[in-house]
């Protein structure tokens, strides 16, 4: 396994991180099963897990706790353990955001549910514009100063508030976003445009997540396949075969899966080495839901992509582009709501 700084923060991560959504009710219900997943991954080299309060409404990080029980002290030392907050965690309307209130709140019922005393790198999982930006990074801080958390980072973050946050952390005197956590593949290359640079010149490391495309570079997707998805009801625009985005990526992963043929791996493993080919990447989130999920790619970073099979993928699909405008995983509330628009 390659092991990757995460940014400048002096913690090395494997370059394949373990994603922990599928664990639970969004996924696999067999917690046994989870805990032998990720035990597997970390006997393999596998030391970073993510996960996120909202996977499966906490079920998630529930499960990751009891994996954390499960090592002695020595193995859990070897965990780098990152979860996000942001998203709703029940009725009423302050149980989600990026406020101080519920980003310390939900900060130890993180820490409840992972059964641990400090989360290594905690996530804002998607920006939140009604909340100031200093009022976010103010709460973080604490919780770093208070030994809650080791490092914070941002997920799904236009490259505009990853630069306003750097800049308000230096003008406050704030601890800095470490990482950010962007949605990227060889169907999703918007972040290539401005975000991956960003990332680069602040020294920030990048876990990038849904390297197959949310299951588009699975190899269930092409020409005379199922083209289904366990997700499609929750994200019909993702998956919805009308679209004309998800029209051009049905073609486009016909291509890309004679391209993976004629190199002589298969479509998940020439995806996820795209992902871990580009240098501002520090890890590819892998989301199994199985056991045979996990071990076909766990060897991935043994089979780098040469230059010219990266041209050709650049010629199915240009950098910078985003083939479904929806596949970037956030959009901008004043774009989305008319109101927003007329202000």
């Amino acid at each position: 396994m390659e092991y990757r700084n995460l940014g400048r923060t002096g913690v090395e991560v494997s370059a394949l991180c373990l994603g922990a959504m599928m664990f639970g009710g969004w996924g696999n219900p067999d917690h046994d099963d989870c805990v032998a997943i990720m035990q597997r991954a970390l006997d393999e080299g596998v030391n970073f897990i993510d996960t996120a309060d909202v996977y499966s409404a906490g079920e998630s990080e529930e499960i990751v706790g009891k994996f954390l029980a499960s090592l002695g002290p020595a193995r859990r030392e070897e965990v780098v353990l990152a979860t996000k907050v942001h998203g709703k965690m029940g009725d009423g309307p302050n149980r989600q955001g990026n406020s101080r209130r519920w980003l310390i709140s939900e900060c130890e019922a993180s820490l409840r549910r992972l059964g641990t005393d400090h989360i290594d790198l905690y996530q804002v999982h998607r920006p939140e514009p009604g909340t100031d930006i200093d009022d976010t990074l103010s709460a973080l801080s604490d919780l770093v100063h208070a030994g809650k958390i080791r490092y914070f980072g941002s997920s799904t973050f236009p490259a505009w508030v990853v630069v306003e946050a750097q800049w308000c952390s230096e003008r406050r005197d704030h601890e800095r976003l470490s990482s950010e956590q962007p949605p990227y593949s060889m169907l999703v290359r918007g972040i290539e445009t401005d975000l991956l640079e960003v990332c680069r010149r602040y020294g920030m490391g990048v876990l990038s997540w849904s390297p197959l495309a949310g299951g588009w570079l699975s190899g269930r997707f092409g020409t005379n396949k199922d083209n289904t998805s366990r997700r499609a009801e929750r994200l019909p625009q993702r998956y919805d075969m009308s679209v004309p985005g998800n029209q051009a990526k049905l073609a486009a992963v016909d291509k890309l899966a004679a391209l993976a043929e004629e190199a002589g791996m298969s479509l998940p493993e020439m995806a996820v080495a795209f992902v871990l080919a580009h240098p501002a990447i520090t890890s590819a989130i892998i989301g199994p839901r199985t056991m045979d999920q996990l071990v076909s790619l766990l060897e991935v970073t043994d089979a780098p992509l040469g230059a010219g099979l990266l041209d050709r993928i650049d010629e199915v699909v240009a950098p910078g582009v985003n083939l479904n405008p929806a596949d970037g995983g956030w959009a901008a509330p004043w774009l989305a709501e008319a109101g927003l628009r007329r202000r």
